[in-house]
């Protein structure tokens, strides 16, 4: 199986995050969407014209979640809870992620450079960082539920995009949050990913 990738792409991150909780090695192709023509690129593989795109043989899987389910498929379910109850919390979790949080997605960019802190905060971006709150202070320990999954991937990407805005969460959120940010396997796919953005 190959994965498709794009500079800065979050859903790039997720996607490959996913793939390694699961245990199914992936060759990964590297787009800069930062080129110029890069989507005539990305087409080639994406008949979206966005990333991730996982390619299996001559099958084409578009779209982080749709991925993610085809991970947790070939996986015995690594990716999800064994109970049902926690299964379906989980998915709710990952797909308000996928859908959810625009303003934040939309004003704080995903980026390795430095950035200042947000201030002044509008409502709608006080409203968004307090539903963070509530989602991370539901954490069981270190990851989400009893092992690292899904959710995780999938908000370990936000965790670092908050703290380089200056956003650090307290109490129990707070926990999770530094619990996500000295995972070994994002440090390892952020490194990863740095070298992405130089691809061509």
């Amino acid at each position: 199986m190959k994965l498709v990738v794009g500079t800065l792409s979050t859903w790039s991150l997720r996607a490959y995050l996913c793939s390694q909780i699961a245990g199914i090695k992936l060759d990964l192709i590297p787009i800069n969407l930062e080129a110029k023509g890069y989507k005539a690129e990305v087409l080639k593989y994406s008949p979206t014209g966005l990333v991730p795109v996982l390619l299996v043989d001559d099958d084409v899987v578009h779209d982080s979640l749709a991925i993610t389910e085809y991970l947790n498929e070939c996986s015995n379910g690594a990716l999800y809870p064994k109970n049902q109850s926690e299964r379906a919390q989980a998915r709710s979790l990952c797909m308000e992620m996928h859908s959810g949080f625009i303003n934040l997605r939309g004003q704080c960019g995903f980026t390795f450079d430095p950035v200042s802190p947000l201030d002044n905060l509008s409502d709608a971006m006080k409203k968004e960082i307090e539903r963070i709150e509530t989602i991370f202070a539901q954490a069981k320990g270190p990851f989400m539920f009893d092992q690292a999954g899904a959710v995780d991937a999938f908000y370990a990407i936000l965790a670092f995009r908050l703290k380089a805005y200056g956003v650090s969460l307290d109490g129990k959120a707070g926990e999770y949050q530094q619990s996500l940010l000295g995972w070994s396997l994002l440090n390892e796919s952020l490194m990863l990913a740095r070298q992405w953005s130089i691809c061509r």
